[in-house]
């Protein structure tokens, strides 16, 4: 059995005891007449209890029915937006939409706020406050594309965006049109080296882990290496996120681990619901392993098993991802991802449990094009 030492164990203990009292108060703005989205509110009248006074802690979120994500899909979005939120300046954003109509959720701070905490998770040695972004990854109506603008704006720096659709990469993928497949590919690579090489001072990047591999590439192809574009610091996210492919990456793309190299690199999970989740420092002691911590009390991430979603998973066991989500004018209770992988021990860093080997979830996997991801 694994043990914790007792600083971590009244960390673990603050870090639930400031998660029930977040999930009170959240619960209670979302279903409270003054506060509450229309959705919530309607959605109210069908419960079998009453969240303002039910909800106690955490756990008692389980008293909701499984959340369904086609709420998600289609309009009027306005149905979402917190009464007290009807008069600022809102957006909207998209899931990929390769299953028919994306699922949407509206945004007034969160994706600044999910991005500012995140900020300062960043080393300053490798992501350096003032220096200019690459945004290598999907543009359009996703989170991504702002939330990166707004993370190298909040950090002193400009976010330099290239076009990409990935929309189009799944239909070339399930088209088989791989030759068209790869002039895109390219299409993405050129725009992206066009902006490394005219002296933008760029020191950081975010790109999903197939597109770093093919900047790689279309480098190689001009005689440069990823040293040659002065990035230091690199935000990645995306399913192909491995210990392997990441070995792959520091030790032959990057040239060796960041004192080496000078080039650092920090994996994150997230989506359009959740936000983002952090890694724990991935290294070569620890052969590459990647775990993910949410961030909480804004997002919780849960391992449950295949045939229980209020059953968690012990440490080490496999399961479904199940994210909840609790921010002021965002709230969704149980939400069942699309992915499984292995429950993991809080640490110092992250006192709570966490997600590793992260993959799609085996019943759908084969239905999943991940393209760009």
């Amino acid at each position: 059995m694994t043990t914790v030492n007792s600083s971590l164990e009244q960390a673990i203990a603050d870090a639930k005891s400031r998660l029930d009292q977040h999930t009170v108060e959240i619960v209670h703005r979302h279903f409270h007449e003054s506060t509450g989205c229309p959705f919530w509110l309607e959605k109210k009248k069908e419960l079998k209890f009453d969240p303002l006074t039910e909800v106690k802690c955490y756990d008692d979120l389980k008293k909701f029915p499984a959340f369904e994500d086609e709420w998600l899909r289609g309009g009027p979005v306005e149905r979402w937006i917190m009464k007290d939120y009807q008069d600022k300046p809102t957006y909207v954003f998209e899931t990929g939409g390769t299953t028919g109509i994306p699922k949407s959720r509206v945004v007034v701070n969160d994706f600044r706020d999910d991005y500012e905490i995140f900020s300062d998770t960043l080393p300053d040695e490798y992501f350096p406050k003032g220096g200019n972004w690459l945004m290598l990854g999907p543009s359009g109506p996703r989170r991504l594309r702002l939330a990166v603008e707004h993370l190298a704006q909040h950090r002193g720096g400009i976010s330099f965006c290239i076009d990409l659709d990935p929309r189009w990469v799944v239909k070339l993928i399930k088209k088989g049109w791989m030759d068209h497949l790869q002039e895109y590919k390219k299409h993405c690579i050129d725009q992206a080296i066009t902006v490394l090489t005219a002296n933008h001072n760029i020191k950081c990047m975010f790109a999903t882990p197939k597109l770093i591999e093919s900047l790689c590439e279309g480098l190689e192809e001009r005689d440069m290496t990823f040293a040659d574009t002065g990035i230091t610091g690199i935000f990645s996210g995306g399913t192909e996120f491995t210990p392997q492919w990441t070995r792959f990456c520091v030790e032959e793309l990057f040239g060796g681990p960041p004192e080496q190299s000078g080039v650092f690199m920090t994996p994150t999970y997230g989506n359009t619901l959740m936000g983002l989740a952090c890694s724990k420092p991935v290294t070569a002691e620890e052969s590459y392993k990647i775990s993910y911590y949410a961030p909480q009390p804004r997002a919780v991430t849960e391992v449950v098993t295949f045939d229980d979603y209020n059953q968690s998973v012990g440490y080490g066991e496999t399961g479904r991802v199940k994210l909840t989500t609790l921010t002021p004018e965002f709230f969704v209770p149980g939400f069942m991802e699309r992915d499984e992988g292995e429950l993991e021990m809080p640490f110092d860093k992250f006192p709570w449990d966490g997600v590793s080997g992260v993959r799609p979830f085996h019943e759908i996997a084969s239905a999943t094009t991940v393209g760009v991801y």
